[in-house]
């Protein structure tokens, strides 16, 4: 950690240099049809922009995919109950949208929406030393929802990217989104204004450098 980068603020009160990507559940299997389909070129075209200012901003991030085993071991109530399983180990449709290079990205696969349970992903963003998450993905209202609020409990901040997080269940978008900015404060950020996060900073650093006549 440079001084210069440990200096850097967001608007929110964790440092660059201690936040963190969450992408959540942005694989085949969600957005190949049904109501998300609608959504994909839209939330692929955010969610590159975010990738694109993690990059830009040295900011890590953590993917997180849903995946299951064909013994059933893995399956939820609501699957056992429709002896229905999905998501399989090996199945084309589990993998990362074609459109997204997560390659860099630290992956974590789990079975429940919240993203916490049974995972490694507290233990990963805890040896990251994050202290904020900035979380994009799908779906709003169910694992954006529980992984958001579980963070919450673990007091990280949190910070929604509204326009790179997408719902199958569009009337209950907005309403979720509003839900967690009001009861837990949850910064809501368009992916145009956070992509100003640091930018602006060091822009505005570039010009009282440039005001005293020091050298880029």
């Amino acid at each position: 950690m440079t001084p210069a980068s440990s200096a850097r603020q967001a608007p929110w009160r964790a440092p660059l240099d201690r936040t963190a990507l969450l992408v959540v559940d942005l694989q085949e299997a969600f957005l190949e049809d049904g109501a998300l389909a609608g959504h994909r070129e839209d939330l692929v075209r955010r969610s590159r922009q975010v990738l694109r200012w993690a990059e830009r901003e040295a900011v890590p991030v953590v993917n997180v995919r849903t995946v299951h085993q064909r013994d059933r071991s893995t399956w939820t109530l609501t699957m056992l109950q429709d002896d229905q399983g999905f998501l399989f180990e090996g199945a084309p449709h589990t993998a990362n949208l074609a459109e997204l290079d997560l390659s860099g990205a630290v992956e974590v696969v789990k079975t429940r929406d919240d993203a916490f349970v049974g995972t490694e992903l507290a233990a990963t963003l805890e040896g990251l030393g994050t202290e904020a998450l900035v979380v994009i993905g799908v779906s709003t209202h169910t694992c954006v929802m529980l992984t958001a609020a579980h963070a919450f409990a673990l007091d990280l901040e949190v910070v929604l990217v509204r326009d790179a997080i997408a719902s199958h269940r569009p009337e209950l978008h907005e309403l979720t989104l509003d839900t967690l900015r009001d009861e837990y404060r949850f910064p809501l950020l368009g992916a145009d204004a956070l992509c100003r996060v640091g930018a602006e900073e060091e822009a505005g650093a570039a010009r009282s450098r440039a005001a005293r006549g020091v050298p880029r």
